[in-house]
């Protein structure tokens, strides 16, 4: 088990961020991401670590950025702390396996989810409108089928504490400019397109996920994460079932036992139990082994 890191606090590091989970230093010309290993759930930071968090969402994301790297450039610098700045190599111990040198890029002000499966807000959405932030589909879906072809849904990035809201990819396009906003679309589907193949081939299923772009000496180029459990919904491809909710090991696990809470879904969040935290980890640790093939 890697130390637990609640959050980082570098003396002579400019902390210019902090997260829901990551904390971000600016070195001058580059940034150092430090992947914590809190958890949020409904946009609440949880007060308590997840085991192992922090060092498996950043191999998950490290192991995506170099599977699509033929069709779109990452942020990533390094992941070998040896190769980070003189002022980082105090902090090396708690850097290792958990952080990132990355590109210092301009970030999009949306997000890009892509859903290839019928869930959450999604199927709120169509339940009550039968089209999802406007995309139109095919009447009779039930929870959790599989969507015809892969949709694109933009939303806008919240303060922390706040909640993303879905917007049209129009919406996305005013905001962004439609160039740009139409690049990153195509990059999201052909990415989600890729891995959905990779992983479907390792049992699971990447029911939807969402990327970050930001613009990198005038090229667009993905940032941030890259579908890990905490972006993503992961199904056992050898238990899938439409019609319901699905079994997953991402962070839907934590929210399934918070909803049985007397809890408003706002801070502060309740004390979790060293159960639910040891099952949450395994549920991350089980997706790093799964897709990258890592056991922590």
């Amino acid at each position: 088990m890697s130390q637990l890191v609640m959050q980082t606090d570098f003396p002579g590091l400019n902390l210019i961020a902090r997260g829901k989970v990551r904390d971000i230093y600016d070195l001058g010309e580059n940034l150092l991401m430090v992947t914590s290993d809190r958890i949020s759930a409904f946009d609440v930071i949880m007060n308590e670590p997840v085991p192992d968090k922090g060092f498996v969402l950043t191999q998950i994301s490290i192991f995506w950025f170099r599977q699509m790297e033929d069709i779109v450039k990452n942020h990533i610098i390094s992941t070998d702390v040896a190769d980070y700045p003189a002022s980082c190599q105090p902090y090396a111990e708690i850097l290792k396996g958990r952080s990132m040198l990355v590109k210092k890029a301009k970030p999009l002000p949306v997000e890009c989810v892509v859903r290839g499966y019928l869930s959450g807000s999604g199927w709120k959405d169509y339940k009550a409108t039968g089209s999802i932030c406007g995309i139109a589909l095919p009447a009779g879906l039930k929870e959790s089928d599989r969507l015809p072809e892969p949709i694109v849904t933009p939303a806008t990035k919240a303060e922390l504490g706040a909640h993303d809201e879905n917007i049209s990819f129009e919406q996305m396009a005013e905001l962004c400019g439609r160039d740009l906003a139409e690049q990153a679309r195509d990059y999201t589907l052909r990415i989600y397109s890729r891995a959905r193949d990779l992983a479907d081939r390792k049992g699971i299923i990447i029911a939807d996920t969402k990327f970050e772009f930001g613009v990198y000496e005038g090229e667009l180029i993905i940032i941030d994460e890259c579908m890990t459990p905490d972006s993503s919904r992961f199904w056992l491809k050898d238990q899938y079932r439409p019609g319901g909710p699905q079994p997953s090991f991402d962070k839907q696990f934590l929210r399934d036992y918070l909803e049985t809470l007397d809890w408003g879904k706002c801070a502060p969040a309740p004390l979790l139990p060293q159960e639910i935290l040891e099952k949450t980890a395994d549920k991350y640790r089980e997706a790093l082994l799964r897709i990258a093939g890592i056991s922590v």
